[in-house]
C-alpha cells in the first residue's frame, strides 16, 4: 500500500511544446505507481501551449506554476525542487515519454539497494531511433567521460540535491547537477530496463552537437574546475561515446 505522503514529486519544465506535451503528461498519468504529485513548471510558453497544460490544471495531483518571463530550463528545474516536499524526486522533459511502469520499477529498485540516484535504459526517436543501454554506475571520474544518463531517466532522493543547482547555461544545464550529485553521493547505479523514450528533434539545442560540446568545456572549466588536458579527455572520451551511441550523423 502506498503512502498517503507524496513520495515522487515529478519535475517538468515546459516552453512552447504543444506539439508534444499532451503524450508526455498523459505518459505521467498512466503510471501504475500512483503516489506522486507531477509540478510542471510553464516558462512563458505560447498561446498553444499554455491552452494543453491549462487543461490540466483541473487534476489534484498536478500543480503548475506560470512565470511570467522565460528563464530557462535550469531556472524551472531548480524553482520546483524547491517546492517538493517528497522523498524521492524524478525528471520528465516535456517532449519526452515513460513507459507506464517507470516509476514503479525505478522505485523498488532504489528501495531495494538504498540508492541516492538511479537512471534506466532508454530509447530515442524523433530524427534518430535508437536503444540506449548506459553503463551498469556511474561516478564523476567515468560520468564526465560518458554523459549517458538522459534527464528524463533520473530518479534522486530529494535529500541529496539539497544545495545543488542546474546550471543556468543555455545549454547542458543538467549536465553539471548530475555532476554535482555524483560527487555527493559517489555513485549512480542504472536499472537496465528500457523506462523513457527520448525524443530528439530537428535544429533543437541538444541536437547540435558542437554546441553541447563547447558548452561542456565550459562548464567543465568554470565549474567542474578541470585542467586543460583533464577537460580535452572529457571531451575526447565524450565524444566517442557519443558516436557509439547515436552514430555520426
Amino acid at each position: 500500500m502506498e503512502n498517503k505522503k507524496t513520495e515522487i514529486d515529478i519535475i517538468l519544465p515546459n516552453y512552447n511544446s504543444f506539439e508534444f506535451i499532451d503524450k508526455t503528461i498523459q505518459s505521467v498519468l498512466k503510471q501504475n505507481f500512483t503516489n506522486w504529485r507531477l509540478i510542471i513548471i510553464d516558462d512563458f510558453s505560447n498561446i498553444e501551449t499554455r491552452k494543453k497544460i491549462k487543461a490540466y490544471e483541473r487534476i489534484k495531483k498536478v500543480k503548475i506554476y506560470w512565470l511570467k518571463k522565460n528563464r530557462g530550463a535550469a531556472y524551472c528545474r531548480n524553482f520546483a525542487i524547491n517546492k517538493s516536499k517528497s522523498k524521492y524526486i524524478a525528471f520528465l522533459d516535456s517532449d519526452d515519454i515513460w513507459a507506464k511502469n517507470k516509476l514503479e520499477l525505478q522505485l523498488k529498485f532504489m528501495k531495494r539497494n538504498d540508492y541516492d540516484f538511479t537512471y534506466t535504459n532508454y530509447e530515442t526517436f524523433g530524427i534518430k531511433s535508437r536503444k540506449i543501454n548506459p553503463p551498469t554506475k556511474f561516478h564523476f571520474d567515468s560520468f564526465i567521460k560518458n554523459t549517458s544518463i538522459a534527464t528524463s531517466t533520473m530518479m534522486i532522493k530529494r535529500k541529496s540535491a539539497k544545495d545543488i543547482k542546474f546550471t543556468n547555461t543555455t545549454i547542458c544545464e543538467d549536465y553539471y547537477f548530475k555532476c554535482k550529485i555524483l560527487k555527493k553521493v559517489k555513485f549512480a547505479y542504472c536499472l537496465k530496463k528500457s523506462l523513457t523514450k527520448y525524443r530528439i528533434r530537428k535544429n533543437s539545442l541538444q541536437s547540435n552537437k558542437l554546441k553541447n560540446l563547447l558548452w561542456i568545456w565550459i562548464i567543465n572549466y568554470k565549474y567542474n574546475r578541470l585542467t586543460f588536458i583533464e577537460n580535452f579527455k572529457s571531451l575526447l572520451n565524450i565524444s566517442i561515446n557519443s558516436v557509439k551511441k547515436y552514430g555520426f550523423k
